[in-house]
């Protein structure tokens, strides 16, 4: 399955790189998420719990970056493993530009899902898969705008 979109945040390139690098900053962004954990520059461990229709499980995850060029781009490597449940495998390229003031995030992401997850078809998964992107994205907004405009008034 595939992903892709793009979203304005209204802070500086710099600004929403360094929240997209922040362990703390990911936990919140991300639904569900239970944990994250800097292991190196380049990796990362997360613990997130997701429900999908009448699936729940905790998945472990190992994130991997790659291709760094900060502040313009990454190339995101995760793989998580959620018990019966299934695994989640997810590659993805994020590139950042300004534009008229504003950073757009664009991204695209191949994702791989098997186990029982899976069995729930595509397009079940496809618009969970959206609705989380879409709850990430509104959350990281709302952290690096009002971060931003902190820095604006000091």
């Amino acid at each position: 399955m595939e992903l892709t979109g793009e979203t304005r945040i209204p802070a500086s390139r710099e600004q929403v790189w360094a929240a997209l690098n922040n362990p703390n900053v990911l936990r919140k962004c991300i639904p569900s998420c239970q944990s994250m954990e800097k292991k190196s520059p380049t990796e990362m461990e997360a613990v997130v719990k997701v429900k999908v229709g009448p699936i729940s499980a905790s998945f472990k995850a190992d994130v991997t970056l790659s291709n760094v060029n900060p502040p313009e781009s990454y190339t995101i490597t995760t793989e998580g493993q959620g018990g019966i449940a299934g695994f989640a495998k997810g590659v993805s390229d994020v590139h950042l530009r300004e534009e008229n003031g504003e950073t757009v995030v664009a991204y695209k992401v191949d994702v791989k899902i098997g186990g029982r997850i899976a069995m729930l078809g595509s397009k079940f998964i496809e618009s969970a898969s959206h609705k989380l992107a879409r709850q990430f994205f509104e959350r990281l907004n709302k952290i690096v705008t009002k971060k931003a405009e902190a820095q604006a008034q000091a």
